[in-house]
């Protein structure tokens, strides 16, 4: 089974969430986990949609292009819960 993710920082400024967000979607997947926040330890972390095929987009809140170097706490958890398949 093949398992993608997109993510993008919302304060990104080199690749903007949106740009990001519009590919996802021109896909043409349908959409089966709608626009939600997900969270860690109790608050959101960003926002996340899911679509067929294992396509999953979700953005990091306050992280730039570098996501790893501004949230690294949440790139953990979101990296973490991707590998093991968990629900984000």
């Amino acid at each position: 089974m093949i398992v993608l993710l997109g993510r993008s920082g919302d304060h990104d400024m080199c690749v903007p969430f949106t740009g990001s967000e519009a590919w996802t979607r021109s896909i043409g997947y349908k959409t089966i986990d709608e626009w939600r926040p997900w969270y860690v330890r109790g608050q959101v972390s960003g926002f996340t949609q899911g679509y067929d095929y294992n396509l999953t987009f979700l953005t990091i809140k306050g992280a730039g292009h570098t996501v790893p170097e501004y949230k690294p706490l949440e790139s953990l958890e979101f990296y973490s819960r991707f590998l093991a398949t968990a629900n984000i």
